[in-house]
């Protein structure tokens, strides 16, 4: 570590106390902020100046903000912190639910959540008084039918969780399971109770008899079990569902005992990487860490034809094999060509037994398939479902063991 002069800093003044605080409430956000970093910022603040508003908050980014995903989450922080001379009010009224007989759906974004509740951290919340309102009724809640709170968090949106929330979504997605049927293959075995007869097992018997047949040689068919293929992915509107999805994924792939022959994981935004053999570390968070070292284009681009062109070309000779079933997630905006999105994507159909899409833009009421490349995919999928929140993917579990279910897609095809 670097040796650091004495800080000219006046004895009465608290910019040093109040850029610890501020970096304090970032690294509960998630940034990985030391007091190296906090040195910097005091160190560029007193030679820099913050005369002017634009030139501390650029001072403070470039001190604080080493990643494009860490950029959204020092914006909100630094407006509450910073901007609004009644931040803390403004929090504790964000963070606390507003009750008017039912609570109302959170609409804020997840980084001005995860902001709140840094800058919250340590601070005593209680809820409003509300026991008079206008007329001075007493408003009485019945919550005997309320979900618990495991229950809301199924349906939250990945994207509208917090920290606390998300670690707990983390520990329910460890418990789910994807198990999966086998099928039965054309290659067949010797079976004494089989229902196929082995005409050559057969007659060579009666030649060692003299042509006499005794018995008949039976067969069955081999029982195989399918790959797994997963495509996420990576891009920045879709960063915090593939997170999730691979948690799922990480928890199928360390299953014991769930039929997958074989987990293969991919992720796209702007190129294709394999991260299969991180998936295989057991400790959760150091295999999404090391996925997340050899993927360099998270929060990035989108380009879902030439990652598919890339994926057809070189892996699906060596994955899709043993009718393997594929697991698309993304939410099919793609600034690729249509046309030659849709050659990628049949190809892909035609090379897996299975091909299941999760958009989480499915969680919208009035979604339509108007988007060329939504368009372009959605002819060679077999299932379309949605992919935002932990009752999604407990779906997708169940529709696996239904066959013919096909999602959404009946019904989005009619709108083409």
């Amino acid at each position: 570590m670097s040796e650091y002069a004495p800080l000219d800093i006046p004895a009465d003044g608290k910019l040093a106390d109040n850029i610890t605080w501020f970096a304090r409430a970032l690294r509960a956000a998630g940034l990985p902020v030391g007091p190296g970093r906090v040195l910097d910022a005091i160190r560029a603040v007193k030679v820099a100046g913050f005369s002017e508003r634009q030139d501390f908050y650029y001072t403070l980014q470039a001190c604080f903000v080493s990643r494009p995903e860490h950029r959204l989450i020092f914006d909100q922080s630094f407006r509450l912190f910073w901007r609004d001379p009644r931040y803390l009010d403004h929090m504790i009224a964000y963070m606390s639910p507003a009750i008017r007989g039912v609570q109302e759906e959170r609409k804020a974004r997840s980084a001005e959540k995860r902001a709140a509740e840094a800058l919250l951290d340590g601070v005593e919340r209680e809820l409003p008084d509300i026991e008079e309102q206008e007329g001075g009724d007493q408003i009485e809640i019945d919550a005997s039918r309320t979900m618990s709170a495991e229950e809301k968090l199924k349906t939250l949106d990945f994207e509208q969780m917090s920290l606390a929330e998300m670690a707990q979504a983390k520990r329910m997605l460890a418990k789910l399971t994807l198990p999966v049927r086998p099928y039965q293959s054309r290659r067949t075995r010797e079976a004494h109770l089989g229902h196929l007869v082995d005409w050559r097992r057969t007659i060579q018997a009666s030649l060692r008899r003299g042509g006499e047949m005794q018995s008949v040689a039976l067969r069955k068919r081999r029982i195989r079990w399918p790959n797994l293929v997963a495509l996420c992915d990576i891009s920045g509107s879709m960063s915090q569902y593939s997170r999730a999805v691979l948690h799922f994924l990480h928890a199928v792939s360390n299953e014991q005992g769930a039929g997958w022959a074989k987990v293969h994981a991919f992720t796209f935004g702007t190129q294709l990487t394999n991260i299969t053999r991180h998936l295989r570390t057991r400790d959760v968070d150091q295999a999404l860490a090391a996925a997340g070292q050899e993927a360099q284009d998270w929060e990035g681009g989108t380009r879902i034809g030439s990652c598919l062109h890339a994926f057809n070309r070189d892996w699906s000779r060596r994955v899709l094999g043993h009718g393997a079933v594929v697991l698309l997630v993304t939410d099919g905006l793609d600034r690729d060509d249509p046309d030659a999105l849709a050659r990628e994507m049949e190809r892909l159909h035609l090379s897996a037994r299975q091909v299941i899409w999760l958009n989480p833009l499915l969680r919208w009421d009035g979604f339509a398939p108007k988007a060329k490349g939504i368009a372009a995919m959605l002819p060679h999928v077999d299932m379309f479902r949605a992919g935002h929140n932990i009752a999604s993917l407990e779906d997708l579990a169940l529709a696996l063991s239904r066959p013919g279910d096909a999602g959404e897609k009946a019904r989005l095809m009619a709108m083409l």
